[in-house]
Parts: structure tokens; sequence; C-alpha cells
């Protein structure tokens, strides 16, 4: 007999229970009026060595009922909690580093922000992107016009996680109950710096020093106990999780937490150093050509980057900032999430997606780019690569529905994690459960679940043949090319085929 029916019992007897008994003490404080004076709790346990974990509880069982079933857990939580208007605790909170000479480019702290799940043994650290500067006169601009990127000041004490950040289980289905870490992006050197603040620059590039620092801090509220730790990051921190993911991993090891897994998760970070379309006045940070900025960059900040990668490409380390130049001497397990039509590539590489329709060497350049971009991923065991026009996915609230093959973003991330702990016991990979997943249409949005294109000039909604006529695509002459009726060509691309 299958044991599925007695775990999805258990499990639900369990949160039932739990949900009742907080639901039941909700209702005792609303019943009364007034607040009872509270009586002193007992301090939290402490979880050390191999001690059973409260939570999460292991789903496995009920996982491809899982959306069902997380869906009657969210309707019984609601009908049985009085109190479910008031917000419940889910924010993070501002923590600065213990270790005050490891700052932000202006000097002020810097720091993270940290919700704590008590019961679980999982961490995701979080890398904020945001781009770059690479000398005095740009990081001066970039101090005028964004200065959050480069100061403490001012950032609020609490932070709502969204995406894989978000504690709700609707929204992030296999981490939802972890600790989660967002450590904000104020030192403008895609999280490669080790260098303080000079007469000569003006500012500390200290991105590399700000992780080592958190993960130290960290290591006092729970992480000394965690069995995996996931560091994340979109755009340049995406990038930064390539640079600084076995450096963290050597950190633990050297500090004696042998038994932490460390994991990457980089999304949309994995630029090309290709040619641009047309060569332009390089006046800023976007103007110049990938290579010429990370050149300059490594320089200005002090950058560091992975040792092996160092030694490959020595004398010329700025190599080690493209994803697929550094990623084969990356030790630790990477997974790799990377639209193939990412608009900040295209930005770098002078392809305007706005105003006039694009030329035909444009659109000839975009197609090439998503080849270029399959090319360098075909090697990477663990990827997610939609036919997307975009840029970020991990903490949109959207990352649940963009699907690669039929299978989602969340559910490949899952496979991955069970992967990686049925290999540690020398088991096959789970069947049905996919790690490798890109796209082989061949144009921006023909994957039908690509997120929603706007018209950046009035709001509206575009369907994908508006949007590849909005960039000029000739429907006619593209049909022509295939060898196949205009008609035809058109439902295909209605459907993402």
């Amino acid at each position: 007999m299958s044991k599925m029916p007695a775990v999805r019992l258990a499990s639900s007897s369990l949160l039932l229970l739990v949900l009742m008994q907080s639901g039941a003490l909700c209702a005792r404080r609303f019943r009364g009026g007034r607040n009872p004076q509270p009586r002193r709790a007992p301090p939290p346990p402490t979880y050390r060595g191999d001690t059973t974990e409260s939570f999460p509880l292991d789903f496995t069982a009920v996982e491809e009922n899982m959306d069902n079933f997380m869906t009657q857990v969210k309707n019984l939580a609601q009908s049985l909690y009085p109190c479910s208007a008031q917000k419940l605790d889910y924010d993070m909170k501002l923590n600065f580093l213990e270790n005050t000479s490891v700052t932000c480019n202006d000097g002020s702290s810097a720091g993270y922000y940290l919700k704590e799940s008590r019961g679980s043994r999982r961490w995701l650290i979080f890398l904020e992107g945001g781009w770059y500067c690479f000398n005095k006169e740009n990081c001066d601009s970039r101090y005028d016009t964004m200065r959050r990127l480069m100061s403490s000041s001012k950032w609020p004490q609490t932070k709502t996680g969204t995406g894989i950040l978000s504690p709700l289980p609707e929204e992030n289905p296999h981490w939802w109950n972890a600790n989660m870490v967002f450590i904000p992006y104020c030192s403008s050197d895609v999280w490669s710096g080790a260098a303080a603040k000079t007469e000569q620059s003006g500012y500390a590039f200290m991105g590399s020093l700000i992780i080592q620092e958190v993960v130290k801090d960290l290591l006092s509220k729970g992480l000394d106990t965690a069995k995996v730790l996931l560091l994340a990051g979109s755009s340049a921190g995406g990038t930064g999780v390539l640079l600084n993911v076995d450096r963290v991993a050597d950190l633990l090891e050297g500090l004696g937490h042998t038994g932490i897994q460390v994991r990457g998760l980089s999304d949309s970070g994995w630029f090309l150093d290709n040619k641009q379309y047309h060569c332009t006045d390089c006046v800023d940070a976007v103007g110049f050509a990938p290579t010429e900025t990370i050149k300059r960059g490594i320089k200005y900040w002090g950058g560091m980057v992975p040792e092996k990668c160092k030694q490959i490409h020595e004398g010329e380390e700025w190599n080690c900032f493209f994803g697929y130049r550094v990623f084969p001497s990356i030790k630790s397990p990477v997974f790799v999430v990377q639209w193939l039509f990412d608009e900040a590539q295209l930005t770098v590489d002078n392809i305007q997606l706005t105003g006039q329709p694009v030329q035909e060497g444009q659109w000839r350049y975009i197609q090439n780019l998503g080849i270029e971009l399959r090319n360098t991923l075909k090697d990477v065991p663990a990827m997610f690569a939609p036919a997307c026009l975009s840029h970020e996915v991990i903490t949109r609230n959207y990352w649940i529905d963009v699907q690669v093959k039929g299978t989602s973003l969340p559910r490949a991330l899952h496979c991955w994690d069970r992967s990686l702990h049925d290999n540690r016991n020398n088991k096959a990979p789970p069947k049905g459960c996919p790690v490798h997943l890109i796209d082989s249409c061949p144009w921006p949005h023909c994957n039908p679940t690509c997120p929603t294109i706007r018209d950046q000039f009035t709001g509206q909604e575009m369907s994908v043949i508006q949007f590849l006529m909005h960039m000029g695509f000739d429907v006619q002459k593209m049909a022509q090319q295939q060898g196949m009726d205009p008609s035809k060509l058109l439902g295909m691309l209605s459907s993402g085929s």
C-alpha cells in the first residue's frame, strides 16, 4: 500500500494542529477587547548539531499535488485566524555589519536585511543588482542620481521579500520557509571590490568583503547549523554570485563549518563580451563596450576574481566577469537563470527597443544574440533560459509563471535541489525532474509564458505579434524565408511554437 496518503494525512494533521493553536490564541486576544498582561516566555530552543527540525515539514510525498495542498492549507489558515487582517511579521529587518571598517562607497556602514526562520536549516543570501561605475566621473554622477546604491544613509528599517525571497508558499513554493537575507548593493563594483576609500578614488569598493562579513555575522544567528546556503543574485548580483560562491564556501570551510553545502543561483548575470551592434561616443557606463568598462573597473575597484579563473586569465582577469569564461573554474554547484534576449545585454550592445522599429540589421543582431547565449549555456548542467526579452526574474512576483518546455523555474530549482541531495547519496537523479531547460524557438517572446510586454509610451499590453511588428518584423518576408504560408507563421507565433 502506498505511503503517500499517510504522509499527506500526517502533514495535514500537524499543520491543522499548529493553525488551530495559533487561531485559538489569536481569538483569545480579540474576545476580551484588551490584551492581557503577557507572561514571560521561555527562551526559544536553539538548534545545534543533528537536532531534528520542527519545520519545514518534508512534503516530498505530496509534491505532485503541492499546489492543491498549499491552497487548502492557506484557506484553512485564513478561516482559523480571527486576526488574519493584521499584517503578519514577514518583513526582513535591517542589520549593520559588526565590522564597521567594511563600508558602502561613501564610507557609510554596509549591512543586510534578515528574516529568521528558526526551524529551518536552509539559508538564502541574495545579492542585489544595479550596474556599476568605473571611474571618478561616472561614480560622482551615480552618487548624485542613485545614492541608495552607494550609501546606506537612507535605507529603510525593513524590507518585504518577493519572488524567491517571499515567505508565502503560493509565491515561493520551495524556499518560503528558509532564513532570508537580502544584501543591498552599495559598492558599485559587481560585488568584486576589496579597496578602502582613498583620496584618488574618492570611494570605497568593498563588495566582495561585504559578502564575507555578512556571512561571518550570520554564523552567530543560526547559519552555523545550516545544511544549505544558497547564494543568489540578479543582474550585477547574478555576476556577483559567479565571482563569490566559491569564496563563501572556502570561508565557511576555513572557519570549520564543513557541513554547510554552499550553492549558487545566478539570475541575469551571464553577460557576453560580444561586439556591440555599433559603436557610440563612450560617455557613461552604458555607452562603453562591456569589456572596456570591466577592464577599467577592475583596476579602479581593486576587483577580486576566483583564484582558478585568475590563473587561467592571468593579466586579463576582466575575462572572469563574463559567465561562460568564469563558470568552468567554479567548484560549487551553480544554477544559471538567463533570458535569451536580455534587455541589459541589448542595451550595452547599443540595441534600443523603443521609438522607431528596429532595422533589419538590428533584428538579425537580436536573433544572433539568442544563438550566442544558447551556445555559451549548452554545457551548463543546471539552467533555465526562456526566449524572452526581459531582465531579472527570481525576485519578481511572476517568477512562478514562466515555463520552459512545460517546467516552471521554481520546479526546476526544486529538481536541482533534489538532484544534488540524491547524488550525494549515490542515487540516480529523479526521473521527470529536468534541470537543464533552454528554449529552442528563435524570436524574442516566442515562449507564450514570457512576462507581459507593454508599449513603453502607452502602457498597453502587446501581443507577441504586435510586439514583433513594433520591432519591424515583416511577417510576409519572414514566412517566405521560412518557406511557409504567412497565416501558418502567425499561428505559430501566437502559440509560441
